[in-house]
């Protein structure tokens, strides 16, 4: 009996560590060195950054990749939380520009509060612009749920291609040792159970 309960113990702490942040996280181009002619390392139309969690991690990240060529158009998405001041898509667009981006090169959603919201009001644009290829970049532990989110609203005229940021204040590689990184991995899988069942009902 006990020797059951040791590889049960064994065979979750496998599942957790392992299986489920490669699952929460999936990143489409982790064997691309840059952007290429190779059909998983092709370029995009656009680069989308969702605010939330480590928001300045997700924009650094967005902008690294503009500048390595994956895109020349930048979409920050998101509301604030405090109305007061400036949304939190304006202050990424912000800091993009202070690190270089060319202002017409930005386009801001500025309403979004869910990752539902994030692709919902993004998704129009995309449609008017007749982008039909863009990069989602959003924390790890997020990355599924928002693709889901996103290629629900857009539907199989766009391709969602996954970049999430490995590491960021809210989610280190050692998740797992702290409360708060397996609160994230398990409510977002909860989330995404929810997603489905939404689907079905």
């Amino acid at each position: 009996m006990i020797k059951v309960f040791a590889v049960f113990v064994i065979v979750m702490i496998v599942l957790t560590v392992v299986v489920l942040p490669s699952y929460l996280g999936p990143n489409d181009i982790k064997n691309c060195e840059g952007p290429s002619e190779q059909t998983d390392c092709q370029s995009v139309d656009a680069i989308i950054a969702v605010s939330g969690g480590d928001t300045i991690a997700r924009t650094d990240e967005a902008i690294a990749l503009y500048k390595a060529g994956w895109s020349g158009l930048l979409i920050f998405s998101g509301a604030a939380a405090d109305t007061t001041g400036p949304s939190n898509a304006e202050v990424m667009q912000r800091r993009a520009i202070d690190k270089g981006v060319d202002p017409s090169m930005i386009f801001i959603e500025e309403f979004s509060r869910t990752t539902a919201e994030n692709a919902k009001n993004t998704a129009g644009f995309l449609s008017k612009n007749n982008i039909d290829r863009v990069m989602l970049v959003t924390s790890s532990y997020h990355q599924r749920r928002a693709s889901l989110e996103f290629q629900s609203r857009v539907g199989d005229e766009v391709e969602i291609v996954n970049h999430p940021v490995a590491s960021d204040k809210q989610w280190s590689y050692f998740w797992w040792l702290q409360p708060s990184g397996l609160y994230l991995a398990y409510s977002e899988l909860f989330k995404i159970i929810l997603f489905y069942v939404r689907g079905i009902i």
